[in-house]
């Protein structure tokens, strides 16, 4: 299982970018560090911006990643021992402090890092298509509406969550 440091490196990286675009720049990124090592946040301070910017970061998502090093470094995101013991809120607290982090991104992370079976991301484009589509609805239905809906469906929201991104596949 990968540190959460990896994953929202990962996460930062891919941020409103084709997946093959993202995954070349992710690569350059990840050979900027020794091969036995990887990246760590400690070398991720260590990395010049020039460096960063020439793997093909754009400057919000250099700052963003140099933040998540630095946080890593000082606690706020803590290893997955210790994200694994904390309620899904105070995950998603601690982790929106890091640059260009945001709730959805924490959720992905909590239903596919953290494995937590109760966690509907009601802002998830994709969630919100397949709910109008398996109701019937003209249009994407409210956050509000999802939020209402999503409370029969505790404690097993991620679950729901899986069907209705596969009912848009």
């Amino acid at each position: 299982m990968r540190s959460p440091f990896h994953t929202l490196m990962r996460s930062i990286t891919y941020q409103q970018l084709s997946g093959k675009a993202a995954a070349t720049i992710l690569a350059r990124v990840e050979a900027l560090f020794p091969a036995e090592r990887g990246a760590t946040p400690e070398l991720m301070l260590e990395l010049p911006d020039a460096a960063l910017r020439g793997a093909g970061l754009s400057r919000n998502k250099l700052l963003a990643l140099k933040d998540l090093a630095a946080k890593t470094l000082d606690g706020t995101v803590p290893n997955l021992r210790v994200l694994q013991r904390l309620p899904d809120e105070d995950v998603i607290e601690r982790l929106t402090e890091v640059r260009g982090v945001g709730r959805w991104t924490v959720e992905m992370l909590l239903i596919f890092t953290l494995g937590r079976p109760d966690v509907l991301p009601v802002t998830d484009l994709g969630i919100r298509k397949g709910f109008q589509q398996t109701y019937g609805m003209k249009r994407l239905p409210a956050i509000s509406t999802l939020e209402r809906a999503g409370r029969a469906w505790a404690p097993y929201r991620s679950f729901a969550a899986w069907y209705l991104w596969r009912s848009v596949d």
